[in-house]
């Protein structure tokens, strides 16, 4: 299977120009060709001549693993992700023909010199599509770096050679999402949802009144060590785990959205296509769409500490416990 691999674009701000150009591209040591070099023990030098103030071994080795990624580890028919300015939409493309590295002399729209040749997909992947694991791969720090779960980007574009998992795992989540379903009340599901905030790590949590709640049924501040703080509005639908969240009902929950906050919807059931896309609309707020996969991964992934010291009835109603292969399974 081809290795698939992320290049940022300085966070999105020339992913347009990766895509018309058919290349991805990197900095460093931007005043010479690396055409030659065929190993990595070649780059600490130019490196260091190139970055004279940078003393540490510790940033030294990160810098040069990056470029030799991009430089020798890559070959041809290996996939290349990177994200676009908004940070949802995943642009995805196949490395050319060897050699495709390529040296850029002349200074173009694009800063970076150092170039593979990389044939873009006209489609576009939305972030929130994939697992909570590889959603969180994405939000790596580097420029450059690979990303292990194969098959589940190989089985979003449809390249996926293995036969649909109707499987074990997948059953699993729909058990469990036709228990919340069928066991939770409408308003027993938004404590739910308030008890996974409150375990994410949201503060100020509380309920509306539903006479004037415009479409958000819970809301609360994250506050990330006093780094970043973020107002979140929240609405929550238990609905058939078949059934399709529709536009209009994200659109409603936009419009309630206060200026410099971001909206959630949590739903046992899944988005439309068009929902979706309103959801990801970057000339308004933010909204993250946590379908029932999305739903089942994140309780699985807090669920011992959502139970610790645990009194709630909604939360023994539903009776789930984690497995021995550490996923929920019904009780």
């Amino acid at each position: 299977m081809p290795r698939i691999w992320c290049v940022r674009a300085e966070y999105g701000r020339f992913t347009e120009q990766f895509v018309k150009g058919g290349y991805a591209a990197i900095g460093w040591i931007d005043d010479n060709s690396l055409a030659q070099i065929t190993s990595k023990e070649e780059l600490v030098p130019l490196y260091k001549a190139a970055y004279p103030n940078d003393k540490s071994n510790i940033v030294i080795g990160q810098q040069v693993g990056q470029i030799s990624r991009f430089l020798l580890e890559m070959k041809a028919g290996d996939y290349i992700i990177t994200p676009a300015m908004d940070s949802q939409n995943l642009h995805y493309g196949v490395v050319g023909e060897d050699p495709s590295y390529y040296y850029q002399s002349e200074e173009d729209e694009c800063p970076f010199r150092h170039r593979r040749r990389v044939v873009w997909s006209q489609n576009t992947l939305i972030r929130q599509e994939f697992s909570v694991p590889f959603q969180n791969t994405i939000k790596a720090s580097l420029t450059v770096f690979e990303i292990s779960h194969q098959q589940e980007f190989m089985e979003a574009i449809g390249a996926s050679h293995s036969k649909p998992k109707p499987n074990a795992a997948v059953e699993a989540d729909k058990m469990i999402l036709n228990r919340i379903y069928s066991v939770l009340l409408p308003e027993e599901f938004e404590l739910l949802v308030d008890r996974l905030l409150v375990t994410i790590g949201f503060e100020e949590i509380g309920r509306t009144k539903k006479s004037w709640d415009g479409g958000v049924d819970v809301f609360g501040t994250l506050n990330v060590h006093d780094v970043a703080e973020i107002k979140i509005f929240v609405q929550v639908k238990c609905y058939n785990p078949d059934a399709k969240v529709s536009a209009k009902t994200v659109k409603e929950l936009r419009s309630a959205i206060p200026h410099g906050a971001q909206g959630a919807f949590f739903t046992t059931a899944h988005y439309d296509k068009k929902a979706a896309e309103i959801a990801k609309d970057p000339n308004f707020s933010h909204i993250g769409l946590i379908d029932g996969k999305r739903l089942v991964e994140l309780l699985t992934f807090f669920w011992e500490d959502m139970i610790r010291d645990d009194k709630d009835e909604a939360m023994q109603a539903i009776k789930l416990k984690l497995g021995f292969t550490k996923g929920l399974v019904l009780n």
